[in-house]
């Protein structure tokens, strides 16, 4: 398994506080909260349905998101969004979902960012670490995204206008706070206000960086471990560090009541009666998967020229079976049908799909005004999740279900 330079130092094997499901619900469909969040799903209904049981969302904050074509029934989000008092969004599109914002606000191009890789070294096939300050500094009265997030903390918390310094300083006072009275952290018995005076960074994000990587698996532990990480030493290396091979983690990072590897937990067991008989209502007919592009991800690359084009393209992919069955030829327009609505595609026949399985990219569909995305919007191909009404969903988490839908397919004449 990875370790992250900045993941917490390993606490001893043993039991955890286990994962809690449904601590609350949301209001209209009564959703499990799942660590603090609720369906993308539930959006729409939480902004235009009202129930006796608190009021409707009249105010979004979007950071990177355009649900208008991610979540299910785009339509209804669209026209959701459209009704809310007060939308930011934190974006440099002004996409399907950020033109609905009365604020939007664009964070600089990633020449102009530092970099450093929270998710992806949690993923990583070898332990490393490096950091990229940005290559390009700021024009004047423009602010860094972690200044843009801090800001809207600052307002959303009630302190609009304060100093954003102060978001990070309280990142850091509680981190440490809770790092000294840990056992196991190479802090414990500190005073953190000692330990946040030895931080090292030009701002308080570097500031964060810095505490995280010593607090870490490698880091110097604030001197326990002298020939730790630490931001100084990242810098120094700007090619990044090697941190080894991956190696074998378990039991030490499961944080299960029993310590071990639950391979049937209990709501799971509990949901096999309604998972065996709803595998013994398959539908006949064809059904719907998505599929990702190599040089695409989501929604984002498809304003960006040396991106697109080639194999890029939103099509519907079939079975050599199921078009010559439906009279369907390859490039031919067709008509996909869902319980959400019906788009119009061509038509791609390939043996890489198996028979009675069609297929739909995600992240297409910019044809809807008000947008600035003149690009993507010279091939907006069709919006795949528009043809789920998100009603079909996952008992257990609420989450719409994307993949295996029932579609009906309609051979449409050929453009001119």
């Amino acid at each position: 398994f990875p370790l992250s330079a900045t993941d917490k130092t390993p606490r001893p094997a043993g039991p955890g506080r286990g994962f809690a499901l449904g601590r609350w619900h949301s209001r209209v469909r009564r959703h499990p909260e799942a660590k603090g969040e609720l369906p993308i799903s539930a959006l729409a209904e939480e902004i235009d349905t009202a129930t006796d049981e608190g009021s409707p969302i009249r105010a979004v904050i979007a950071i990177a998101a355009n649900p208008v074509l991610s979540a299910p029934d785009g339509d209804r989000l669209d026209k959701a969004l459209g009704s809310l008092d007060f939308m930011v969004s934190v974006d440099p599109y002004l996409n399907e979902t950020s033109r609905h914002a009365h604020v939007v606000l664009p964070p600089p191009p990633p020449s102009q960012a530092p970099h450093f890789d929270f998710a992806f070294n949690t993923l990583a096939v070898r332990n490393q670490v490096r950091y990229t300050r940005a290559a390009v500094p700021l024009e004047p009265g423009r602010m860094a995204e972690t200044e843009i997030l801090a800001r809207l903390i600052l307002a959303a918390t009630g302190l609009h206008g304060g100093d954003p310094s102060a978001v990070d300083d309280l990142v850091i006072g509680q981190t440490l706070g809770k790092a000294v009275t840990e056992a196991h952290s190479p802090v414990h018995g500190g005073d953190p206000k000692e330990l946040a005076a030895r931080l090292s960074g030009d701002n308080g994000p570097e500031r964060r960086l810095d505490m995280m990587l010593r607090l870490g698996p490698y880091g110097d532990g604030f001197g326990a471990r002298p020939d730790g990480l630490t931001l100084d030493k990242l810098l120094a290396h700007p090619h990044g560090i090697d941190l080894g091979p991956l190696e074998p983690r378990l039991p030490q990072p499961l944080k299960t009541v029993s310590g071990k590897v639950e391979l049937l937990p209990g709501p799971i067991a509990d949901d096999l009666p309604r998972l065996k008989q709803a595998l013994s209502e398959r539908a006949d007919g064809l059904v719907l998967v998505g599929r990702r592009h190599l040089r695409s991800n989501n929604s984002w690359l498809h304003n960006v020229p040396a991106l697109t084009g080639g194999s890029n393209r939103c099509t519907l992919h079939i079975h050599p079976e199921d078009a010559e069955r439906l009279g369907l030829r390859d490039g031919a327009p067709v008509r996909i049908k869902g319980a959400g609505g019906a788009v119009t595609a061509p038509v791609e026949i390939t043996d890489g799909i198996r028979p009675g399985v069609v297929s739909l990219p995600h992240g297409w569909g910019h044809d809807r005004p008000g947008t600035r995305m003149s690009h993507a919007a010279l091939d907006p191909g069709v919006n795949v999740n528009q043809l789920l009404d998100g009603s079909l969903l996952d008992p257990l988490s609420g989450n719409a279900v994307l993949n295996g839908v029932p579609v009906e397919l309609a051979p449409l004449p050929a453009q001119r």
